[in-house]
């Protein structure tokens, strides 16, 4: 019998993977040492589920010919270095700086340079780690722009971040723009194509050996959300990740380096955003850091009351944490003060240990 592992550590919540591992945390804190992992297996052509302590793991995978168990433990486990300068010791935000007049939560909030650049070091000094410029919105349906107004719309403001010391990453998938913001003071390249959507793409990032997020996205905007379909979710946005991952180190980016984003909302259901949410931990077998973007998403919506994006704040926040939670790193979002009180709280009670008195 052959086929592929993804493990994952388990809580008592269900968490599951193809052949990925992510460590469980002992409580509501980071995520530490683990004794169970959840299994995702393909067998003869099915996906199958199940938990089983770690330290049997790699044996029975060796006895179901599943070959890479013990290199997905290793990835799991392994230290993550810095990522930009930025340690990884505490979960890190990501702020949204989008100068585009059709963004499907924020377009044309930020109508001039200097009101982007305001924005972002505010968001900066509510406890943004990164902000994201991104001069073309990607929501469901868009059409994309020329290079030319693209340049026009990000350069000034990431130029202007960067010369105030913020940690600008340039949300793009055109190379011509990746490099000009690069030159302009850009840190980091966040791609929701992978690094696939522009043959000369991996070309600038290794060039500049510059950290990179690698989305994974089903189609292009104008078509992702026209019945989008997997063998099975996880498995199969880890696949295309782990090929990502794979050209990015052959053209010598260190692991390091290279975040994974499985693509919320970027040719998915709701049943499949849920499901990646639930299984974030898998992707802690990439080697590299793992960041999520829920904020301010449709399924959030539909999941309640179908709240305008501005008012899916509280909803953005606890699947924010539910990714934390299962190891994420980075959480990228829109509402910087909220989410980062939140996290605040929230590692503080993982943190803590009762004394014998409570």
């Amino acid at each position: 019998m052959v086929g592929r592992v993804h493990l994952r550590p388990t809580t008592d919540l269900p968490m599951t993977r193809d052949l990925y591992l992510a460590p469980v945390p002992d409580s509501a804190g980071a995520p530490g040492s683990f004794h169970r992992v959840h299994v995702l297996a393909r067998l003869d052509g099915a996906v199958t589920r199940l938990t089983l302590p770690a330290d049997i793991v790699v044996e029975w995978a060796d006895d179901q010919g599943l070959a890479g168990t013990a290199d997905l433990l290793a990835a799991i486990v392994r230290p993550r270095g810095p990522f930009a300068g930025l340690a990884l010791d505490r979960p890190r935000l990501m702020g949204v700086v989008n100068v585009t007049p059709d963004s499907f939560s924020d377009g044309g909030d930020l109508a001039s340079p200097a009101a982007a650049i305001a924005h972002g070091l505010a968001l900066r000094d509510a406890g943004a780690d990164i902000l994201d410029v991104g001069g073309e919105s990607t929501r469901p349906g868009a059409n994309p722009v020329s290079i030319d107004e693209e340049l026009a719309r990000v350069l000034p403001v990431v130029s202007g971040l960067a010369a105030a010391g913020a940690c600008v990453s340039i949300d793009t998938r055109n190379a011509a723009v990746m490099q000009a913001a690069l030159e302009a003071g850009a840190r980091i390249v966040n791609d929701i194509t992978a690094l696939t959507g522009d043959p000369q793409a991996l070309a600038v990032v290794a060039a500049r050996r510059c950290p990179v997020v690698l989305m994974h996205m089903l189609g292009e905007p104008r078509t992702m959300q026209a019945d989008p379909r997997y063998g099975h979710v996880t498995c199969d946005v880890f696949d295309h990740l782990e090929g990502q991952v794979a050209a990015c180190r052959a053209a010598g980016l260190a692991v390091d380096d290279i975040a994974i984003d499985p693509g919320i909302g970027f040719g998915k259901t709701v049943a499949h955003n849920t499901t990646l949410l639930r299984d974030a931990g898998f992707f802690l077998g990439l080697g590299g850091p793992v960041l999520y973007g829920v904020s301010r998403k449709t399924f959030i919506g539909k999941l309640s009351r179908g709240e305008a994006p501005k008012e899916r704040v509280a909803g953005s926040i606890a699947a924010g944490l539910a990714a934390v939670a299962r190891g994420a790193h980075i959480l990228r979002v829109h509402d910087v003060a909220e989410t980062a009180q939140a996290l605040a709280v929230w590692s503080a009670i993982g943190a803590s240990e009762p004394d014998a008195a409570s």
